[in-house]
């Protein structure tokens, strides 16, 4: 009889216990996940492919004069280029004659310090700051033999459009070459400037 009361007994605490909110289970923290960032590589380099008015003239004449002492050439522009940040790129281009107006044939290379402001999300401005080459040889009027060459300061101005996420277009002036002489060209022993627009279109990667 005491058995089964005692029996009675630790049944009554055990339901008791359980109608009161205990448990039998250890009671387990949810683990804390915590979530992590995984940062995408950005590649900042760019390349491009442009057409250029080229001008190379007598340093008396300017670009839009159509006058004796002028000779112009369509180029091929090749760019190639590293963004730093928004405001801060370098570049290089390398540019080739393969139309030409009259008499010459030419080639010029740069390496430019580009700074550049973004107008809004899609539109920058710029300018290039560096150094560079200019060849021009050609055969005048006269048959004589035209070689100009030298290396020095350049410099430009340009804005591009990015139409893509990672593709963009821009026109830009280049001023390549300045007071450069010339024992033969349209005329004799003259100085010779050169300068080029631009338009084309840049590959960011």
């Amino acid at each position: 009889m005491k058995k089964i009361q005692f029996f009675l007994v630790g049944f009554s605490l055990f339901t008791a216990s359980l109608f009161a909110g205990g448990s039998l289970t250890k009671d387990v923290e949810p683990a804390i996940v915590v979530p992590v960032t995984i940062e995408e590589a950005t590649n900042n380099f760019y390349v491009g492919i442009g057409l250029s008015a080229v001008s190379t003239r007598e340093s008396s004449l300017d670009f839009f004069d159509v006058e004796t002492g002028q000779d112009r050439t369509g180029d091929i522009s090749l760019i190639a280029g590293y963004d730093f940040n928004e405001y801060l790129a370098v570049e290089g281009r390398y540019m080739m004659s393969v139309a030409e107006e009259d008499i010459l044939d030419r080639t010029s290379w740069g390496i430019y310090l580009k700074p550049q402001y973004p107008v809004t999300e899609e539109m920058k401005v710029y300018a290039l700051l560096g150094f560079g080459g200019f060849d021009a040889s050609g055969t005048n009027h006269s048959g004589v033999n035209i070689d100009a060459d030298d290396t020095g300061f350049q410099w430009g101005i340009g804005g591009s459009y990015k139409i893509l996420d990672n593709l963009s277009i821009f026109m830009d002036y280049l001023n390549i070459a300045d007071n450069v002489s010339a024992t033969a060209f349209v005329n004799p022993n003259v100085d010779i400037d050169s300068d080029a627009f631009t338009v084309g279109v840049l590959y960011h990667f």
